[in-house]
C-alpha cells in the first residue's frame, strides 16, 4: 500500500472514530452535521478545479488520479443530454468497507459517501448528486450520479452569434 493510501486510510479511520465518539455524546444526526461542518468548502477547493470549467464527465475523469491515491478504482460515464450535464461515477473498490467494520459500522455509506454527496450539493449549488447503488448493500460496484444544468460552451455560443 502506498504512503498516500495509508494516509487516506488513516483519515478514514479518524473520521469513523470521531463520528462514533460524537454520536455517543450528541446523537447521530448532530455528529453527522458536525463532521459535515467545513466539508463543502473543502469539496469546493478540491473538486472545483476539475469541474468548474469542464463537463462533469471530463472533470471527474481528470480527478481519477486523485481518487486512485485514496485507494479507489473509478470509471466515469458521461450520461449528459442537451439540457443536462451529467455523469455516473462508478467505483469498483470501496476502500472504507472493511475499515467501517473496525468501528462497528455495517455500512460506511452514511459517514463517508452520503456526507460526500451532501458536501458536493452544498459546495456546488447548481449540482445534484445521489447514490444509485453500493457495494455495502451487495452491488458489485458503487455508483454515484451527478447532474447540473448544461452549460453553454463559449465556442458554441460564439458560433451561434456568428450565424445570427
Amino acid at each position: 500500500m502506498s504512503e498516500q493510501m495509508q494516509d487516506a486510510s488513516e483519515r478514514f479511520r479518524k473520521k469513523f472514530e470521531t463520528y462514533k465518539e460524537l454520536a455517543a455524546q450528541v446523537g447521530e444526526q448532530a455528529a453527522w452535521e458536525t463532521l459535515l461542518n467545513g466539508y463543502p468548502e473543502r469539496q469546493k477547493r478540491q473538486m472545483g478545479p476539475y469541474i468548474d470549467d469542464a463537463s462533469l464527465a471530463a472533470g471527474l475523469r481528470r480527478a481519477i488520479p486523485a481518487f486512485r491515491k485514496l485507494g479507489m478504482e473509478m470509471e466515469v460515464v458521461d450520461i449528459s443530454t442537451p439540457s443536462v450535464d451529467a455523469a455516473l461515477e462508478v467505483q469498483r473498490i470501496c476502500p472504507v468497507l472493511n475499515i467501517s467494520t473496525e468501528y462497528g459500522f455495517a455500512r460506511p455509506c452514511r459517514i463517508i459517501c452520503e456526507m460526500d454527496v451532501e458536501a458536493t450539493r452544498r459546495a456546488f449549488r447548481d449540482m445534484s448528486g445521489e447514490i444509485l447503488c453500493t457495494k455495502a448493500d451487495g452491488a458489485c460496484v458503487c455508483v454515484f450520479k451527478y447532474e447540473r444544468r448544461a452549460q453553454e460552451s463559449p465556442s458554441k455560443a460564439n458560433a451561434e452569434r456568428v450565424t445570427e
